[in-house]
């Protein structure tokens, strides 16, 4: 059996190999509408949306494509609904492990399990496991077909940036390629660098936040078990391997198995094949064959930076803020930061909204940030007691939760990630008391089950007005900017989801799928005064 094959997306993961360009050799450095640095899975989204708006964009990665090991691995419901309008779902969803199920276990005995999409009637599944280079692959398909159609989007890899330094109205950056460097300089520049950033560091930013004393050890195996598609948890497992352990499926026979380490440990030890066998053996059986295919210990850190915006220069996913693992809460957040500030910085490069809109980024994912630390910080309190105190709390409710139902909705075994309701935000318009709450203005668009479609997938780009049994032109014209309307009658779900007890309803949808205000009839000035507060002109 073979163990550790560090190289192993090293060939086929090489998107975009360096080649030289016309920008170095420029006499004066050539200037950019937006440049966005970092081709992770955040980076590349944000360009693709960017892109198929029709912004010229520029990505500068310092590799050639996608790194080492399956990294993140747990892909949500809303960034697949999210990667469904970038045009690259279909792909992960094919590739990926699809699952709703997860299961809770203390010791050797099953607590309770859960089911994370009980209601239907949505196009994707609560979750898909799936490595992060075929992630990263699959949006860098969708970049190659949003070119082919005239996408202004350029990919450069083996371009690293050595130094920003912003000025009133651009950027400059210093470019290091394998053959010499160059200058460039960027309209806006968008930072997906990652959690140790260098542009972050290059401008003397914080990113503070708290490091808890625990150490995990990921274990990527390669075998055939029969285990179902479903997420394990254990808290204090039999076969004794820490406080806490996961196990998940993942394409192509490969597993992740967590372990719970502690803190003053020994690194290099513990990453030893020998050492990380007794320990999947310990969970598997002596009996299971396997092949260990990629390992790394991690820390859980929750930290984000005060600010995402800095004039000109706007940081997004890890590089602006990062959680634990438990929960799956770090690319996907990731996801709806590309997603909040595509349609956004795609206005104000267009002329059609002023500069202030991005703060609406700033403040809206900052909110986004810092309930998806919260409920990490609790996640991980929860799993690792840091006290006698936590500690007996934590078993008393692991203790009643195998029993009665209302002990397991305290038990926090990582909250799973769900799309942030941007409640309060400065572009929400007016409500209506008798829809539902969970379709209120700042709230992400459920999705519902059409004749032969889903209603995310009749959402364009971008606005639109959207009217379930209610009357309204077939197309609004306000503010520069075209809104179309979906008219729907009345299912079952959209009753539910959309209608509640009003008699019809009508919603102005923003370009990332977050409801902007809803009445329920239409009134063309109250629409054109919602959209203008929607793209920050008041």
């Amino acid at each position: 059996m073979n163990d550790l094959v560090p190289d192993r997306y090293a060939v086929t993961m090489r998107l975009y190999p360096y080649c030289r360009v016309a920008d170095q050799d420029a006499t004066v450095p050539v200037r950019h509408p937006v440049v966005v640095i970092g081709g992770g899975p955040v980076g590349l989204a944000t360009a693709l949306d960017l892109g198929q708006r029709g912004i010229p964009v520029l990505l500068l990665d310092d590799h050639e494509g996608t790194g080492q090991g399956s990294k993140a691995l747990c892909f949500a419901r809303r960034t697949l609904e999210i990667c469904d309008r970038l045009g690259a779902a279909r792909p992960m969803l094919a590739k990926g492990v699809q699952w709703n199920l997860g299961k809770v276990f203390h010791d050797d005995r099953l607590l309770y399990e859960f089911n994370l999409s009980p209601e239907g009637g949505h196009a994707f599944p609560a979750f898909i496991n799936l490595q992060q280079p075929w992630f990263e692959k699959f949006l860098h398909e969708a970049i190659l077909s949003a070119r082919a159609d005239g996408a202004p989007i350029e990919l450069r890899g083996k371009n690293r940036v050595d130094a920003v330094t912003p000025a009133a109205d651009h950027t400059w950056l210093d470019v290091m390629p394998p053959d010499g460097p160059y200058q460039i300089t960027a309209d806006w520049l968008v930072v997906c660098d990652g959690a140790r950033s260098p542009v972050r560091g290059m401008m003397g930013l914080s990113f503070d936040g708290r490091v808890f004393e625990d150490n995990f050890l990921i274990a990527d195996v390669k075998m055939t078990a029969d285990f179902p598609t479903e997420r394990w948890f254990w808290f204090e497992p039999h076969f004794k391997s820490g406080d806490s352990a996961l196990l998940h499926k993942q394409p192509d026979g490969i597993w992740r198995i967590d372990f719970q380490l502690g803190w003053n440990i020994d690194r290099a030890r513990e990453l030893e094949p020998g050492n990380i066998r007794a320990r999947v053996d310990a969970m598997l059986g002596p009996d299971v064959e396997y092949d260990l295919d990629w390992c790394s210990i991690y820390t859980f850190q929750c930290r984000r930076m005060t600010r995402f915006r800095h004039g000109r220069v706007i940081f997004a996913g890890d590089s602006a803020h990062q959680v634990s693992p438990f929960g799956a809460r770090g690319a996907n957040s990731g996801l709806q930061d590309a997603d909040n500030l595509g349609w956004k910085l795609a206005l104000v490069v267009a002329g059609l909204a002023p500069d202030s809109l991005l703060d609406s980024y700033d403040a809206e994912r900052v909110q986004g940030a810092d309930e998806n630390i919260l409920n990490s910080t609790r996640a991980t309190d929860f799993i690792t007691p840091k006290s006698p105190i936590s500690m007996l709390f934590r078993n008393a409710v692991l203790a009643l939760a195998e029993t009665l139902p209302f002990a397991r909705t305290m038990v926090n075994s990582g909250r799973l990630s769900l799309p942030y309701t941007y409640d309060g935000s400065a572009l929400n318009g007016p409500d209506h008391p008798d829809m539902p709450a969970r379709t209120r203005p700042g709230s992400p668009c459920p999705d519902a089950p059409l004749a032969g479609d889903w209603l995310l997938r009749r959402l364009g780009r971008g606005f639109t007005l959207m009217t379930i049994g209610a009357e309204a032109p077939d197309r609004l014209t306000a503010h520069g900017l075209d809104v179309p309307r979906l008219g729907l009658e009345a299912t079952p779900e959209l009753q539910a989801r959309y209608l509640g007890a009003a008699p019809g309803a009508v919603y102005l949808i923003r370009p990332d799928q977050h409801v902007a205000a809803r009445w329920s009839s239409f009134d063309a000035d109250a629409v054109s005064a919602a959209l203008a507060q929607a793209i920050g002109k008041r």
